[in-house]
């Protein structure tokens, strides 16, 4: 009886002592007299405070249960009958254990976001809205499984069974990071319910997942990242905008936008209306990278049939499912389609990260 061997090690998955270290930092900042004037980041402080000490707390109940399974394994080695709950316990720990290395390779930058899902059917017609529908439920039993909350954003029925389009919110920790490995397109091969001959039908569906992106940029400008010049003001507006330098110049040196404002007679109020300028721009620069990266996640889909899938779930002659990408397979089709798709999560998070080291 032992666990199953990983690349990582508890040492390495968990790292307890930085993340302690980290929890003090924050609980520094966090008893900051001004630590409230910004709501957004205390938020998100005090939410990554809560992480890291879930995961130590995590850290301390592994290292808990690990003592009991030596204990368990040297009272059969004297001869107790103990080999159950030895087994039911050596499962238990490396069900954990799994769950927490995937989190320690979600390190992407929005994997801890919540997802936004969309299925349509591909090639396949009634067959393939069926098993569209198919794929809706099987994401909605693994958040049930996964004690996340889920919103039904856009249900668009079929015309005869199944979906033609169906989009939902997933809301919970690092919801992205696991679901990212489910976009692509699916394959199913079955008996088709809906044939007359009973002949076997392959169907496809895409499934595609994008990041919860907030609307809200918070534009932050560094006054060490400002040139600000003064200068005489050229256009019309009276004498005294023509002989005094109330005309207003401002660089934002990291990104190099110039901005100015020269309409004002007041030099205060031209620099305040080119700070507002500036900010403005910045806000749309931040925008712009918003779209980018969700745009480079869209260029990313596939075309929904033949040759595209990522895994096929074969029901008829046998039943399996598998996953194109790591080779993995499960017999069990049945539990995969009821929401037992954490393992196909794992062994894609794993294949991700060894591409990303080789690349």
């Amino acid at each position: 009886m032992r666990l199953r061997k990983n690349s990582y090690g508890f040492g390495a998955i968990f790292d307890a002592d930085r993340k302690r270290s980290q929890v003090l930092e924050l609980e520094k900042k966090a008893s900051h007299p001004g630590f409230w004037s910004n709501q957004r980041e205390a938020q998100s402080v005090l939410r990554t405070r809560s992480r890291l000490e879930s995961d130590i707390e995590l850290d301390a109940r592994l290292a808990r249960e690990g003592q009991d399974i030596r204990a368990l394994a040297e009272l059969a080695e004297e001869g107790e009958e103990v080999l159950a709950d030895l087994t039911r316990e050596v499962e238990k720990l490396e069900q954990e254990a799994q769950h927490t290395e995937i989190r320690m390779l979600l390190a992407g930058e929005h994997d801890g976001s919540n997802a936004i899902v969309t299925i349509h059917p591909g090639a396949g017609g009634v067959d393939s809205q069926d098993w569209a529908e198919m794929l809706v439920r099987m994401y909605l039993r693994w958040s049930e499984r996964s004690g996340y909350e889920t919103k039904m954003l856009d249900y668009q029925p079929g015309d005869e069974a199944g979906v033609k389009s169906a989009t939902f919110l997933v809301e919970g920790d690092f919801v992205y990071g696991y679901l990212s490995s489910e976009s692509g397109v699916h394959r199913l091969v079955r008996i088709s319910p809906f044939g007359a001959m009973g002949k076997r039908q392959t169907s496809f569906a895409s499934v595609f997942v994008y990041p919860q992106i907030d609307d809200e940029i918070e534009v932050q400008i560094d006054e060490k990242d400002l040139r600000i010049d003064t200068y005489r003001s050229s256009g019309a507006g009276g004498q005294h905008v023509n002989v005094t330098d109330s005309a207003v110049r401002i660089t934002h040196l990291p990104t190099g936008i110039v901005v100015s404002c020269q309409n004002e007679r007041s030099q205060i109020r031209n620099r305040e209306m080119a700070r507002q300028v500036l900010r403005a721009r910045l806000y749309e620069r931040e925008l712009a990278k918003k779209r980018e990266q969700l745009q480079a996640v869209e260029d990313a889909k596939l075309e929904i049939g033949w040759g595209s899938q990522i895994r096929s779930y074969v029901l008829h002659p046998y039943r399996m499912v598998k996953d194109h990408r790591t080779k993995f397979e499960s017999p069990n089709a049945d539990r995969v389609l009821d929401g037992d798709i954490e393992e196909f999560i794992y062994r894609y998070l794993v294949y991700r990260g060894m591409q990303g080291r080789n690349s």
